[in-house]
């Protein structure tokens, strides 16, 4: 299991940080060596040229000529810490000590033990007396850390060893120095790039938040393709996005073309047939059959065209219009019944679904509460709490159905009174018309008494073709 973010903003800050965290600690460590380094270089330069004064004094034959010891800054100072010796024939001549050393720690330029005879690497010609074949010594006493360097000289008369050493604080000093402003650039530095890689991702991943609001403008309505303008390495993808919503909405509005071909090529056969068996049927039972029929093709046709992909999200249907236009007709229709209809919806309401089918979808719901009614209906909209749905609500004071059977009644084909001449399908397929829309509809009790009928319906956006 990964440790990193699902999200790429996530994987791409948690990658850019500790690659950048690493490069900083990195350029630290590098830094740091390359200070210690030089400045070492530049202690180790003075020792050696202090070593080369004092080879000066030693005569071909091994012995030390002491007036030609010259002591250059800042050996002759004792109190600064620096200091010199020079080993031959089993005796030392050394730079006094200074007064502030202890003297039990004399003398104070005491060299670690030399190394065995015979694996000394270090030991030279006596043509071979050059101070940078030195060799560099640190070493710890009683006085703190301390750095050396050591020549040796093979003579006549014995090894010659000629050493100058310093106080480690020397280069310590001035590293630390050095190290602290160097430490608080680099944290500057990382803020800098720290701050620098939020922008990258912010402008290196707008594009794929545009790619996906370009798409969300499909799904809503407001656009048909999302725009193909985009980075080199988004824009073939954006075209297979293209032509994949293309393709698909060539392949079911061709399906949906056949089906509603098929429909209406029924709908003509069963008109005829109605009329050819209605004086075969006394009873009416087969034109029941038929009208029945009628209803199930209706049905089928109105699922083939809310299946669609693009339909509803490409159009923007009044509510109020299509609410009115029904309300007229079924006032007419039912006009022996003095059903009063209040209407309340906003004119600015929009809904994303065809009008053919928020004709039928709300038609079916509207005969059903004047069909029930006692004396009045009641139709009003709001706009969701999230602004992307319509909520319909269609109120009757008619019996209700009882919340033990509300289900039962959505299902296609169920009547749960056969009184009337209903075919039990108003309900269903409004159902289903709103499910395929990306609604939904619920019954409940009506505040005035009867049943209440709850739509809900995408927001419908206009056009931008």
């Amino acid at each position: 299991m990964t440790l990193l973010p699902r999200s790429l903003y996530g994987r791409l800050l948690v990658t850019a940080l500790v690659a950048t965290l690493a490069a900083l600690a990195f350029a630290a460590l590098t830094i740091g060596a390359v200070l210690d380094r030089f400045v070492m270089q530049g202690l180790d330069d003075r020792l050696d040229s202090q070593i080369a004064i004092l080879a000066q004094a030693v005569g071909p034959d091994g012995r030390i000529d002491r007036s030609r010891l010259i002591l250059a800054a800042p050996y002759d100072d004792p109190a600064n810490g620096w200091g010199w010796r020079v080993d031959a024939g089993g005796k030392t001549i050394a730079s006094p000590a200074p007064p502030n050393i202890d003297a039990m720690h004399a003398p104070w330029t005491a060299l670690p033990p030399p190394p065995p005879p015979g694996e000394n690497p270090d030991a030279l010609r006596p043509a071979d007396r050059h101070p940078d074949r030195a060799r560099a010594l640190d070493w710890r006493d009683g006085n703190g850390r301390r750095h050396a360097r050591s020549l040796t000289l093979a003579t006549p008369a014995g090894e010659v060893r000629i050493t100058a050493s310093a106080p480690r604080a020397i280069v310590d000093r001035p590293l630390r120095a050095a190290m602290a402003p160097l430490l608080g650039s680099l944290l500057l530095l990382g803020l800098a790039l720290g701050a620098a890689t939020l922008v990258q991702l912010r402008v290196g991943l707008a594009p794929l938040g545009r790619m996906r609001a370009g798409l969300a403008a499909v799904r809503t309505g407001r656009a048909t393709a999302i725009p193909e303008d985009q980075p080199r390495e988004l824009a073939p993808l954006a075209s297979e996005i293209n032509a994949l919503l293309g393709e698909n909405a060539a392949a079911l509005a061709n399906a949906r073309g056949h089906v509603a071909n098929l429909a209406h090529g029924l709908k003509t056969p069963l008109a005829t047939l109605a009329l050819s068996v209605r004086p075969l049927d006394p009873d009416g039972t087969l034109g029941a059959q038929i009208a029945r029929i009628d209803q199930a093709v209706r049905h089928h046709l109105g699922r083939a065209r809310a299946a669609t992909p693009g339909v509803a999200s490409r159009v923007a249907t009044s509510l109020s219009d299509v609410v009115a236009d029904l309300a007229a007709a079924l006032a007419r229709i039912h006009a022996e019944r003095g059903i009063t209809a209040d209407v309340a919806i906003n004119p600015e309401l929009a809904v994303a679904v065809d009008r053919q089918d928020l004709d039928e979808l709300i038609g079916n719901l509207l005969d059903n509460g004047w069909r029930w009614a006692a004396a009045r209906i009641v139709v009003h909209a709001t706009q969701g709490a999230d602004d992307r749905f319509v909520v319909l609500t269609i109120e009757d004071d008619g019996p209700g159905i009882p919340e033990a059977t509300r289900t039962a009644a959505l299902s296609a084909g169920q009547r749960l009174d056969e009184r009337g001449d209903g075919h039990g399908f108003g309900l269903s397929i409004a159902t289903e018309l709103a499910n395929l829309y990306g609604g939904t509809l619920t019954l409940d009790t009506a505040t005035i008494g009867g049943l209440a009928v709850h739509v809900t319906l995408p927001v419908g956006f206009a056009d931008p073709a």
